[in-house]
C-alpha cells in the first residue's frame, strides 16, 4: 500500500514538474516580464485614410510596434479617413484612429456629420498640424482662394476630414457646393485628375510634403492657392480648431512661403479600452517618435510637451497617466 502511495506521489510531483515547465516555456515564448500579455485587447486596429496618405504611413509603422511589443492583432485599416473612423470607433470596428480636430469637434457634439453625440471616443493626444493645400495649376487663372467660384474642384473624399474643412473653408469665403462643381476624390485621384485636366483645382489637407503632390509636381506646373490670414481668424471665431500657418518654401518647388489654414489631427481610442492598455497604447506611441518620424517627417511635429494642447475629446485615463508619470 505504501509503494502504491508513493509511486501515486512520484507521479504528482513529475505531473507538477511538467507543468511548471510548461507554464515556463509558455512565459518565456510570451517575452520577458510578461512583455508581450501586458495587454488585455488582442486587437489594436488602427483606421487611418488614403493609402498614400500620412495617417497610413505612420499608422503602418505604429501598428508594427504595437504587435512587435505586445503580440497583439495590430493593423491599419485604409479608409476614407476622419468621418469614416470616427463611425468605426462608434461601431466598434477599430480600436484607434487618426482624425482632424474638425470632425472630431462635430462627433462629440453630435453636429455636423453626426445625427448625435458619439461617447465612445477618447483621445490619446494632439498630432501634429493638417495644412489644407488647395492645387492647381499654373495655367488655371486661379490666384486666389475667391477665384475657386465657377470651378470644378475636388473636396476630398466624401465625408472625409478634408471634405468637412473644405466645406467650412468655402463657406467662409462665401462660396457653397452650389457655386462650384463638386468631385469627391481621394488624394491619388484627385492628383491623377488635375493631371488630365479633368479638374481646375483640389483640396489635399494633410501633413506636409503630401505624397501624391510630390508626386504631380514632376511635369506639372503645380500651384498652391494662397488662403489669407485674415480671412483664416475670421473664420476662427466660430471654428477655432483652424489656425494659420503657411507652406514653407520649395516643399513643392513653390518660391516662396504659401499662408493657409492648418487644422490639428488627433489620435484618438475607443474609450472602452482598459487603463492600463491605452497606458501601454500611449508610451509606445511617444517612446518611439524617431520611428514614426522615419516613416513620414508630418511626424516630427508630434511632441508629448504639446500632446495635450487643444484636446477636442476627452483624454483618456491611460493617456492621462502616462502624462503625469512623465511630469
Amino acid at each position: 500500500m505504501m509503494k502504491k502511495w508513493l509511486s501515486g506521489a512520484a507521479a504528482l510531483v513529475i505531473a507538477g514538474g511538467i507543468l511548471a515547465g510548461c507554464s515556463d516555456s509558455a512565459e518565456k515564448a510570451g517575452g520577458d516580464s510578461g512583455k508581450k500579455d501586458g495587454m488585455e485587447t488582442k486587437f489594436a486596429t488602427i483606421a487611418t485614410g488614403g493609402a498614400s496618405g500620412p495617417y497610413n504611413i505612420i499608422a503602418t509603422s505604429l501598428a508594427e510596434m504595437y504587435s512587435k511589443e505586445y503580440g497583439v492583432n495590430s493593423k491599419t485599416q485604409t479608409t476614407g479617413a476622419s468621418v469614416e473612423n470616427i463611425n468605426l470607433m462608434k461601431q466598434e470596428k477599430v480600436e484607434m484612429a487618426f482624425v482632424m480636430s474638425d470632425v472630431l469637434s462635430e462627433a462629440v457634439n453630435g453636429e455636423g456629420n453626426f445625427d448625435s453625440k458619439v461617447d465612445n471616443v477618447q483621445q490619446i493626444a494632439s498630432l501634429y498640424p493638417n495644412f489644407v493645400q488647395v492645387v492647381t495649376s499654373e495655367k488655371s487663372g486661379i490666384n486666389t482662394f475667391e477665384d475657386l467660384k465657377g470651378k470644378r474642384i475636388a473636396v476630398g473624399a466624401q465625408n472625409s476630414g478634408v471634405e468637412v474643412n473644405a466645406r467650412n473653408l468655402l463657406n467662409g469665403h462665401g462660396i457653397s457646393y452650389d457655386d462650384i462643381k463638386v468631385d469627391y476624390l481621394g488624394y491619388a485621384e484627385a492628383a491623377d485628375a488635375l493631371k488630365a485636366g479633368k479638374l481646375d483645382a483640389a483640396f489635399l489637407t494633410s501633413g506636409i510634403p503630401n505624397a501624391s503632390l510630390m508626386e504631380l509636381g514632376q511635369g506639372f506646373d503645380l500651384k498652391i492657392v494662397p488662403i489669407e490670414k485674415e480671412k483664416i481668424e475670421k473664420i476662427a471665431k466660430d471654428q477655432p480648431y483652424f489656425t494659420s500657418q503657411v507652406i514653407p518654401a520649395n516643399t513643392y518647388g513653390n518660391k516662396e512661403d504659401v499662408p493657409t489654414a492648418a487644422i490639428m489631427n488627433a489620435l484618438v481610442v475607443r474609450s472602452d479600452l482598459s487603463e492600463n492598455d491605452v497606458y501601454l497604447l500611449t508610451k509606445t506611441f511617444f517612446e518611439n517618435l524617431d520611428g514614426l518620424e522615419n516613416a513620414h517627417q508630418a511626424a516630427k511635429d508630434i511632441s508629448i510637451e504639446k500632446a495635450e494642447e487643444g484636446l477636442i475629446a476627452p483624454l483618456h485615463p491611460g493617456a492621462k497617466k502616462y502624462y503625469e508619470e512623465q511630469k
